[in-house]
């Protein structure tokens, strides 16, 4: 099972604009939507209620994010920007969704 950190169609056009990139941009270097998007999935099923305050998630491309608790969950991305989950713990066959607003940025140019 695995869990994905979702973006909503409008949070994916927001961190275009706020890159500067096209979709054909991202779409056309494997390599950075490989990243982009494994940042947004966590090996296992985790739950809103297994995530503890100042917790590290591991991603699947190695990288980490912190959660927050402090005001509903809150994602910090590797560039310091804060992304809310929307919609928790929506169960699917193979793990679970978690719907964010906003793009997790994994770190760039590694």
């Amino acid at each position: 099972p695995f869990t994905v950190f979702a973006p909503t169609n409008d949070a994916f056009t927001a961190a275009l604009d706020e890159l500067g990139l096209t979709l054909e941009d991202v779409v056309g270097d494997v390599d950075l939507l490989t990243s982009i998007l494994t940042y947004h999935v966590v090996e296992g099923a985790v739950l809103s209620t297994d995530l503890t305050d100042g917790m590290e998630v591991t991603t699947l491309n190695g990288a980490t994010f912190t959660v927050s608790l402090a005001d509903g969950v809150v994602l910090t991305d590797s560039m310091g920007r804060e992304i809310n989950v929307t919609t928790a713990d929506i169960e699917a066959s193979n793990g679970v969704i978690h719907v964010i607003d906003n793009v997790l940025l994994p770190p760039m140019g590694e």
